[in-house]
C-alpha cells in the first residue's frame, strides 16, 4: 500500500468537500476530544500524527494533523472563542495561533499554491493526492490519441526521474529562510489596500480657508471712504470682543460671582465665598455681563516683547448675549459647562455635538472628580481645578488662554486682536 500524507489528504477532501469522521479503535465516534483517528474519505490517521507543516520559530516542531483539521473547522470564529474551543476538542497546547490560522485555511482551501512552511515530502513518499486518476502510459496515450507521422521520435525518449533533492542543501535553506526579513514598502505598512479619499477634508477647510483670505488685511478692494469717526471705530472695536459663556448653574464652580478673579488674577475663589463677600461690599445682584480684561505678550523674531490688551466679555444667560444683536453668536468662542444638558437648551445649537462644534468647550471639574461618562462624546477639554492648593491655578488659567487663543485663531482669527 503506497504512503498517503495526511496533510495532502486533508488538503483535498476539504477541497472536494469530502466528508471527514471520527473513530477510535476502527468505532466510529461522534466528538474529536474523545477520538483517536480522524478518517478523511476513508483514509484512517491518527488525530495527533505529526504533518508537515512547521510551527513559526520552531523549525524542528511541526502541528499535529488535528490542530490543523481544528484550525480549518473553526475558520470563521473570532480569536477568543477559537481558542476557547480548540481547548474543548483537546487541544490544550499545540493548536494553530490565531495570527497563523489565516495562512494554514488559505493552503488547506486551495488559495494558495505552495507555503515555505511545509517541508516537502522525503524519497519515495508520493505526492498525489488520494483518487487522482493513473497517468497514462506511453502505450495507453499512443491508442487513445492518434499522433501525427513523425512525432515517434519526440514522444517515445523515457520518463524523465522524479528530482530529489539533496538533504545537506535542503538544511542550508531551510536556514536561509528563516533568516529572510520580509520588505515592506509606505504602501503596505501604511495605506494597506484600501484606497484612501481626502477630498471631505478638502471640503472641511475650504470655508476656513475662505474666511481667513476675507479677514486678511489688504485682500479685497478698498474703495476710498471719508476718514473714520473715532466713536464710530471705539464702537466697531466692541463688536470683535470675543463672547465666552458660562453655565447658570449655581452648584458650577465658575459662576458670575467669581470668574472676574479667575480669569483676571489666576485666583480660584469658591462660589459661596465670593458671593457673601460681595454682598458684605453692598453687591447684592452679580452683573448679567463682566467684562475680562487680559494682557497679552508677544515676543516676534527680533526679540522685541508687545504687550496686547483684549477685552473678553463673560455672560451667563441668552438673554444677556441677545443685547450683542442678530449676530452675537458669531462672537461666541468658548462655551464652560458642567455636563448637564439642559444649560444648551436655549442656545442656538442645543445639540451637544453641533454646539461644540461651533465654540470651544471647556468641562470645569474638580481635579479629584471621576470622569464623568455624559461628556464622552461631547468636543470638550476638561478644565481640573485643585480643591486646596491654590498655587496651581495660575497654571489653570494659562492652559485655558492657551487653548482659547489656538481655537480663535483656528475658527475664528478675526476675534482675535494682533
Amino acid at each position: 500500500m503506497s504512503f498517503q500524507d495526511p496533510l495532502l489528504v486533508l488538503r483535498q477532501a476539504i477541497k472536494s468537500k469530502g466528508v471527514v469522521t471520527y473513530s477510535t479503535d476502527g468505532r466510529p465516534c461522534s466528538s474529536l476530544v474523545n477520538a483517536k483517528q480522524l478518517v478523511i474519505d476513508g483514509h484512517s490517521f491518527t488525530k495527533s500524527s505529526p504533518t508537515r507543516y512547521r510551527k513559526a520559530g520552531t523549525p524542528s516542531d511541526f502541528y499535529s494533523l488535528d490542530a490543523v483539521y481544528v484550525a480549518w473547522l473553526l475558520r470563521d470564529a473570532p480569536g477568543a472563542e477559537y481558542m476557547k474551543q480548540a481547548r474543548e476538542h483537546g487541544l490544550a497546547v499545540g493548536f494553530v495561533s490565531v495570527t497563523e490560522r489565516k495562512h494554514v485555511v488559505d493552503w488547506l482551501e486551495g488559495k494558495i499554491s505552495d507555503s515555505d512552511r511545509i517541508t516537502p515530502l522525503s524519497a519515495g513518499e508520493s505526492t498525489t493526492p488520494p483518487g487522482t486518476p493513473p497517468r497514462p502510459t506511453g502505450g495507453q496515450t499512443s491508442q487513445a490519441t492518434p499522433r501525427p507521422r513523425g512525432a515517434e521520435a519526440h514522444t517515445s525518449s523515457p520518463a524523465k526521474r522524479r528530482y530529489v533533492a539533496d538533504a545537506q542543501d535542503v538544511e542550508v535553506v531551510k536556514k536561509i529562510k528563516q533568516n529572510e526579513v520580509e520588505l515592506r514598502d509606505r504602501t503596505t505598512v501604511l495605506r494597506g489596500t484600501k484606497p484612501n479619499n481626502f477630498s471631505a477634508v478638502r471640503t472641511a477647510y475650504t470655508e476656513k480657508l475662505k474666511k481667513l483670505r476675507e479677514a486678511r488685511p489688504g485682500t479685497g478692494p478698498t474703495p476710498a471712504t471719508p476718514a473714520a469717526d473715532p466713536k464710530m471705530l471705539a464702537r466697531k472695536a466692541r463688536h470683535n470682543q470675543p463672547i465666552i459663556m458660562i453655565s447658570s448653574s449655581p452648584t458650577a464652580l465658575i459662576t458670575m460671582h467669581n470668574v472676574k478673579r479667575f480669569l483676571e488674577d489666576s485666583t480660584f475663589e469658591p462660589s459661596q465665598e465670593a458671593r457673601a463677600r460681595a454682598t458684605s461690599e453692598g453687591n447684592l445682584r452679580p452683573e448679567d455681563l463682566i467684562p475680562i480684561y487680559r494682557k497679552r505678550t508677544t515676543i516676534d523674531s527680533s526679540g522685541k516683547e508687545t504687550v496686547i490688551k483684549a477685552t473678553y466679555l463673560v455672560v451667563d444667560s441668552v438673554e444677556a448675549l441677545s443685547k450683542f444683536g442678530p449676530d452675537a453668536w458669531d462672537r461666541v468662542v468658548c462655551v464652560m459647562t458642567t455636563g448637564q444638558a439642559w444649560q444648551f437648551r436655549p442656545y442656538k445649537w442645543n445639540e451637544p455635538r453641533q454646539l461644540f462644534h461651533n465654540v470651544k468647550g471647556i468641562y470645569v471639574s474638580w481635579s479629584n472628580d471621576p470622569p464623568n461618562v455624559k461628556i464622552k462624546d461631547w468636543n470638550v477639554t476638561e478644565l481640573k481645578i485643585d480643591p486646596h492648593r491654590r498655587h496651581v491655578d495660575k497654571s489653570v488659567v494659562a492652559h485655558f488662554w492657551k487653548l482659547l487663543d489656538t481655537w480663535i485663531q483656528t475658527n475664528k482669527p478675526w476675534l482675535m486682536k494682533v
